[in-house]
């Protein structure tokens, strides 16, 4: 699907920094864009955008996830890093589907009637109050997914790599 090698360093990574910004970041602009209508006058096409990028680098950095987790030692912390980031897609994908659903009534509504400097906002409130909850429930759920993720993973891959102690590196 994607590289396993870039200059010679695993892929998974390099990828991860993608996940680890872009997923938040993405939650972050979905909950103000779906609670605050000028932000998302203001995030326009960019919303869905970012949340399209982020879920293009979620199965990216998982096929290369794989790769690497081929080709380390098999360990009890692999394996929960590994279970924990088979999960991540959903929550991308419903932050795509999320953020697609509060973009796209602002896009159409404001190429159907045209701006006099007033609120190009028609949609009601009860629904608009239903997108900015479903929008806190994915956000927040795909951020403490990807902080899941991130911790087991940094535990896999430094458990018993470091000493608490200092070394002294000069010969």
């Amino acid at each position: 699907m994607g590289p396993d090698l870039i200059n010679g360093i695993p892929a998974h990574v390099l990828f991860v920094h993608f996940v680890v910004i872009l997923v938040p970041l993405t939650a972050l602009a979905l909950i103000l864009c779906a609670a605050l209508p000028s932000v998302m006058r203001r995030f326009g096409l960019a919303l869905p955008a970012l949340a399209l990028v982020s879920l293009i680098s979620v199965p990216l950095t998982t096929n290369a996830g794989e790769w690497l987790e081929r080709h380390v030692d098999s360990n009890a912390l692999v394996r929960k890093h590994t279970e924990l980031g088979e999960e991540l897609l959903p929550w991308v994908v419903a932050l795509f589907l999320a953020a697609t659903a509060v973009w796209w009534p602002h896009h159409h509504t404001a190429h159907r009637t045209p701006e006099a400097g007033g609120s190009t906002s028609t949609v009601a409130i009860p629904l608009r109050i239903t997108a900015a909850v479903l929008s806190l429930v994915v956000g927040v759920g795909a951020g403490v997914q990807v902080y899941r993720i991130g911790e087991s993973g940094a535990k896999a891959a430094w458990h018993d790599a470091y000493s608490s102690t200092a070394h002294s590196n000069r010969d």
